[in-house]
């Protein structure tokens, strides 16, 4: 291991400490007024041992160990085990993810081939790119009528262009001199796609589809606050209307690592296909 590497990863350690230290202290019970506060909680009809406002560092503990102990629980609709609703969420970010990587690639490549297509589709893009993901979903749920597959459309909708916009400029970027390489040879243009262009523009288009499964999993988390059902999203917002602000932050977290997971699968898929000149 690097000393770089082992450095970062004590600074790493120590400023999670830190953070845990700083939560502790924060949340710690002020004694002025306590008196005050638990004939007031039992004025009000609520318990003076049920923990109010923000949680500990030992409650949040308490928590992920409760949840992570059975996460694919089913006890009804709004009851469900995160592990479940992961699952969910997960289901939907990979149909929306794949669809759109099957439509981006194919027309990236053709786009990044032919400046007269891009100059015909440039305008349709520029225009249809900045849209809010979630500005399409009363028109899904208009059309499709199904709150599942409209949360695979907005995650079909928000992932295309990343892609789209890196395989075109990867496929562009392509140096001439490989090009020329490839027709002094009389490569048929297929061969050339695969064997020339695919492998040279492979970096970049990685860089998109990195950018796009990041945008894809917080994009979902919003949809599903919205149709509910199921789904992480859906969790943290039931949890809020449960005023459980302890499973809110512990699905924050879940979010947070299965985000940077995600990330790190197609950070370490991109590093296999780059290449060093």
């Amino acid at each position: 291991m690097k000393p770089r590497t082992l450095l970062a990863g004590v600074l790493s350690i120590g400023f999670f400490f830190l953070l845990l230290g700083i939560w502790h202290l924060s949340t710690l019970p002020k004694a002025k007024g306590a008196a005050a506060d638990t004939e007031y909680s039992k004025l009000m009809g609520k318990s003076s041992g049920k923990p109010e406002g923000f949680p500990t560092p030992a409650q949040m503990g308490e928590a992920v160990k409760r949840q992570l102990s059975d996460p694919f629980y089913d006890r009804g609709p709004n009851d469900k085990g995160i592990g479940i609703q992961l699952a969910h969420s997960l289901g939907r970010v990979a149909a929306g993810y794949f669809l759109a990587l099957i439509v981006a690639v194919p027309l990236g490549f053709a786009i990044g081939m032919s400046p007269l297509l891009y100059q015909a589709l440039n305008p349709f893009i520029q225009v249809l790119k900045p849209i809010s993901p979630l500005a399409w979903m009363p028109i899904a749920l208009y059309t499709i009528k199904d709150s599942s597959i409209s949360g695979v459309f907005v995650i079909f909708i928000c992932s295309i262009w990343p892609m789209l916009i890196n395989t075109a400029f990867g496929v562009g970027a392509v140096r001439r001199e490989w090009l020329d390489v490839a027709k002094t040879l009389e490569v048929k243009p297929l061969r050339k796609a695969f064997l020339v262009i695919l492998p040279a523009a492979a970096p970049t288009i990685l860089t998109g589809m990195r950018i796009s499964i990041g945008i894809a999993w917080l994009v979902i988390v919003a949809a599903e606050m919205l149709v509910g059902g199921t789904g992480i999203g859906y969790f943290v917002w039931n949890e809020w209307n449960n005023l459980n602000l302890t499973h809110v932050i512990f699905a924050i977290l879940v979010i947070g690592v299965v985000g940077m997971l995600l990330d790190f699968l197609i950070g370490r898929l991109q590093q296999a296909v780059t290449y060093a000149d």
